[in-house]
C-alpha cells in the first residue's frame, strides 16, 4: 500500500534550503529530497519520473517543491511543472522561491490589516513604495500588492533601470500598472516616502534604508514594514518585533520582520499541510500564500 507522503525539492541553486526542507520536515512529509541545479529544460522529467511511479489514485501523496532565488524563474518551472502532468496522474506543486512568496504574502497581509484596524483606511488604492524591489521578496511583494488594487512604485537604490526593467515585466506578467522611480540619494528617498502611504522595506539584510530623520519628514505616510532581521534594522528605529507601533511623531505605524516573520513561518508550515491533506492534487503560489496569511492574521 502506498502511504508515504514524499517531498521532491528542486532548485536551479547548487543549495536546496535547509530551512525549506526542515519546515517540510516538520509539517508531516516522511520524506524530502532534493534536487539541485535543476533547469527549466529538467522539470518535465523530474516531475514525470516522480509521477509515474504511483497509482494515480494515490498521487496527491506525491509533492514538488520549487525554489530558487528568482521569483519569475520559479513560475516558469511550475508552469512546466503543470504542463508535465498526464490525466489521470496528478501530483501536488508548490513554489516559494528564497521563501519570497510567503514572506512577502506576510507582509502584505499584516500591512492590509493595520491599515483596516488603526489607520480605517483599505489596501485597496494605498500608495505603496517598495525599497528593495528588485530583490526577490521585494519583487514579489510588489506583485502581491499590485493585484489587490495598490498604487504600487518600485524604488531602485541604484538608479531608475533596474526596478524598470522589473516594473515592465510585472506589468507585462500579471497585468498590472506598477511603476519605477529612482531611490538613488537621500533626497530622493524622501520625496518618495512623502508620496506614499505605506512602505515596504525588503532590501539587504544588514543595510539601514530609511532614517527616523526621513520618516519625521513624511508626515503623511500612515505605515512602513521592514522584512531585514540582521541588525542594522532597515528602517532605524523599528523594533524588529514592532506590530503597529508608532514610529514616527504624526502616528505612522510601523511592522518589524520577527512580526512578518510569524504570520511567514505559519504560512510556509500551513501551505505543506494544505498539500498533505488534501484530497486532490493542489499547485500553490504566492496568491495562495496570500489567502492562507490573511487567514492567519485575522
Amino acid at each position: 500500500m502506498v502511504d508515504k507522503h514524499i517531498l521532491h525539492m528542486l532548485t536551479p541553486l547548487r543549495h536546496i534550503s535547509p530551512f525549506d526542507v526542515n519546515m517540510a520536515l516538520d509539517a508531516g512529509y516522511d520524506a524530502a529530497i532534493p534536487y539541485t541545479e535543476v533547469t527549466l529544460g529538467d522539470v518535465s522529467g523530474l516531475v514525470q519520473d516522480a509521477m509515474f511511479s504511483r497509482p494515480p489514485k494515490t498521487g496527491v501523496r506525491t509533492g514538488v517543491f520549487i525554489g530558487g532565488k528568482k521569483a519569475l524563474e520559479a513560475l516558469d518551472m511550475l508552469s512546466a511543472a503543470k504542463r508535465a502532468l498526464v490525466p489521470p496522474f496528478g501530483i501536488s506543486f508548490f513554489a516559494d522561491p528564497a521563501g519570497s512568496f510567503t514572506t512577502a504574502a506576510a507582509m502584505v497581509a499584516c500591512v492590509e490589516k493595520l491599515l483596516h484596524d488603526k489607520k480605517s483606511r483599505q489596501f485597496k488604492g494605498a500608495r505603496v513604495a517598495v525599497f528593495g524591489a528588485t530583490g526577490v521578496v521585494g519583487f514579489s511583494a510588489a506583485v502581491i500588492a499590485a493585484l489587490q488594487g495598490a498604487d504600487v512604485t518600485l524604488v531602485g537604490y541604484d538608479g531608475i533601470k533596474r526596478v524598470n526593467e522589473s516594473a515592465v515585466e510585472i506589468n507585462t506578467r500579471f497585468n498590472t500598472e506598477v511603476r519605477a522611480a529612482d531611490g538613488s540619494d537621500e533626497n530622493k528617498k524622501s520625496n518618495i516616502l512623502s508620496a506614499s502611504d505605506v512602505v515596504l522595506c525588503c532590501g539587504r539584510a544588514g543595510v539601514c534604508v530609511l532614517s527616523r530623520a526621513q520618516l519625521e519628514v513624511a508626515t503623511n505616510l500612515l505605515l512602513v514594514a521592514d522584512v531585514n532581521a540582521v541588525p542594522p534594522s532597515g528602517v532605524e528605529g523599528l523594533d524588529m518585533m514592532a506590530n503597529g507601533s508608532e514610529v514616527s511623531s504624526h502616528h505612522t505605524l510601523g511592522v518589524g520582520p520577527l512580526a512578518i516573520g510569524n504570520i511567514k513561518y505559519k504560512t510556509e508550515f500551513g501551505l505543506f499541510k494544505k498539500m498533505i491533506e488534501a484530497a486532490k492534487p493542489v499547485c500553490l503560489d504566492f496568491r495562495d500564500a496570500f489567502a492562507l496569511a490573511r487567514e492567519l492574521n485575522g
